[in-house]
């Protein structure tokens, strides 16, 4: 598309819905993404290294099984009751 229509297409957005913040989201919605402190862990299952949420981490630890192994494997992860 050419910029014209971008820009007439973008600005139609803007008159159908006034809070609407372009495709990317608002630059509050992007800092906070970012903000989340990750941390790097190797699946169990495959042995792929995977960036997961640091508190998933420190809960699963070296049994940690990524999302691609439990879809393709069919896998059931139950959480352990404290």
């Amino acid at each position: 598309m050419s910029r014209k229509k971008d820009r007439e297409r973008v600005i139609a957005l803007k008159r159908l819905n006034p809070d609407y913040a372009g495709f990317r989201g608002s630059d509050r919605e992007r800092d906070q993404s970012r903000s989340a402190p990750m941390a790097s862990l190797e699946c169990s299952v495959c042995g792929r290294k995977r960036n997961v949420p640091a508190g998933l981490a420190q809960e699963q630890g070296n049994d940690f099984v990524c999302t691609s192994c439990i879809d393709n494997q069919g896998i059931k992860v139950i959480p352990e009751s404290s």
